[in-house]
């Protein structure tokens, strides 16, 4: 996801401290109107009308039963005011029902486990149109420069129910991925992820097809229609040969091949720190979109004016930023943490923008040099809130505060100083990908393979850094020789060792302890540790 500011930080604290309730529930638990199927693949068509700023179409939900169930009844999500009607089903249906955002398909039938059936939904009408996406959802319907329709949805908060009939949940993914037909006007291209696989003119309408073959996340899933031309590169990678398609607005293709010139030593970052670029199957795109950038799997979403940073701005405040295009960069990282590696519930979002923040200090580490990445990691420090914990509330669809980025990258980046061997540090990242890939997780699993590949306890740093807004603080005091230490505003028994030089590591507790230095200079403390150092002279 791109980068959030004040608002999106405002508006993740205000919803900490809602009052939940049962439709919050229904949009965000393995509910027993989910827990008995599997969705095996979506296949479905969109077509879009930029006048009413209307979306129509039909998506066929292929399924597996997974526990022998009676007449159950299935929960499908579809936001208001979008309309639905069920036009085919390989199952007995009673009837179908709507309450709010939700359709509940009632049966009459017993089914057994390992069964596979499908249901088939036209929808139609006016999605949420996004006021200010990427960060509010819904749809976008604009004007290129040259007065084309500029057309696509951002949906990683809202939910692809905002359009789409779906099961709108992170923790079921299509296994066996997508099918989506996007129409178009003639003269307009629809893009779609993964692999064109078709393209037809039907009634002086165009109509591309596109396959993606790996599992998805439902957020990911997403067209988008424009005025595009297309180019493409290979990039030679761990896999072999990786296809990489760009597709543009026509009077921003020079600027784009000029810019798109990072996507190859990205990729060989990336490779190097995370592992194979995970959908060598579905291919890699950047698509340019009416809005800043999003992170939809094999395709993209890029609106960064063909600038390095972030809009122009460095988000570390260093200049370090500067030397490479954030949304390339960031968003690309989720192709790893967030596509590859999906959180099984909003709460445990960290995971995909935790690492993929850090991703930027390993990026610009391989492109520049190490030096170059610790000082962006510690100047985004800049932008920590320290509001709320970084954790959200489970099973209702929340997120945790928008420290999720800045903090998150500076703790794994100090979990990196306390394992103090990059190649091993290298490994974890590498295994976390090829171990966990292609499915989705809990904080608990990342944090207990952490732990168990470093043969480190970081069971209390995690709590600290993603479960409280403490940030832990070291008091000393230096009598020549002679250091005096010790932690305050910690969790309870905080086991964070800090290196002070390269042969000597102290561990701080609650408690004053001492220890005889090599040398009666000053402590130059490590400033890659995210503590405050506190010289409390007596």
């Amino acid at each position: 996801m791109k980068k959030p500011f004040l608002p999106l930080i405002f508006i993740s604290a205000m919803s900490l401290a809602q009052n939940f309730t049962r439709q919050d529930t229904l949009k965000g638990s393995n509910t027993r109107f989910r827990d008995f199927w599997d969705v095996k693949k979506y296949e479905l068509s969109v077509e879009a009308d930029f006048a009413s700023q209307s979306v129509a179409g039909q998506n066929r939900i292929i399924f597996e039963i997974t526990k022998d169930v009676v007449n159950p009844v299935f929960q499908i999500d579809l936001q208001q005011p979008m309309t639905y009607k069920i036009v085919d089903s390989s199952t007995k249906l009673c009837t179908s029902r709507r309450e709010g955002d939700f359709i509940f398909v009632e049966t009459n039938k017993s089914y057994k486990k390992g069964e596979v059936h499908s249901f088939t939904f036209e929808f139609s009408g006016n999605p949420v149109v996004a006021k200010n996406a990427p960060w509010d959802g819904g749809w976008v319907f604009k004007k290129d420069e040259s007065g084309n329709p500029f057309v696509s949805v951002a949906q990683e908060g809202i939910g692809t129910s905002v359009w789409l009939p779906v099961k709108d949940i992170w923790s079921d993914e299509p296994d066996n991925g997508i099918l989506m037909k996007i129409i178009t006007p003639r003269d307009l291209t629809g893009v779609g992820n993964g692999r064109l696989i078709s393209q037809t003119t039907e009634k002086n309408k165009n109509i591309f097809v596109w396959e993606v073959k790996n599992p998805i996340n439902a957020y990911s899933i997403v067209p988008s229609i424009g005025k595009y031309v297309n180019f493409k590169e290979t990039y030679n990678g761990e896999k072999g040969q990786l296809d990489l398609d760009y597709w543009v607005l026509d009077y921003n293709l020079d600027k784009a091949k000029k810019q798109f010139q990072q996507v190859k030593p990205m990729m060989q970052a990336f490779e190097y720190w995370f592992g194979p670029y995970p959908f060598y199957e579905d291919s890699y795109k950047l698509v340019e979109t009416p809005y800043l950038g999003m992170e939809h799997q094999s395709n993209v979403a890029y609106g960064n004016r063909y600038e390095n940073g972030y809009l122009g701005r460095d988000l570390s405040g260093t200049g370090v930023g500067l030397n490479w295009d954030f949304i390339i960069i960031h968003e690309t990282g989720h192709e790893w943490f967030a596509n590859n590696i999906t959180a099984r519930d909003q709460a445990d979002m960290w995971v995909h923008e935790g690492f993929t923040s850090y991703s930027e200090t390993l990026f610009t580490e391989k492109y520049m040099d190490k030096a170059s990445g610790e000082i962006y990691v510690q100047g985004i420090r800049g932008n920590i809130e320290n509001d709320i914990p970084i954790i959200g509330k489970y099973g209702v669809r929340n997120e945790g505060s928008g420290d999720m980025y800045y903090k998150g990258a500076n703790m794994l980046h100090m979990i990196r100083q306390v394992i103090s061997d990059d190649e091993k540090f290298r490994h974890i990242l590498r295994g976390l990908n090829r171990d966990f890939g292609l499915q989705t997780v809990t904080t608990k699993q990342v944090e207990d393979y952490i732990t168990t590949k470093s043969g480190i306890d970081f069971s209390t740093v995690f709590d600290q850094y993603l479960r409280t807004t403490k940030i832990p603080a070291l008091e000393y005091s230096q009598n020549g020789k002679t250091l005096k230490f010790r932690y305050v505003n910690t969790v309870k028994g905080l086991k964070l060792p800090i290196r002070i030089s390269e042969s000597q590591t102290i561990i701080p507790t609650d408690q004053w302890q001492t220890v005889q230095l090599k040398s009666a200079e000053t402590v130059q403390w490590n400033r890659n540790y995210y503590v405050e150092y506190l010289d409390v002279k007596p």
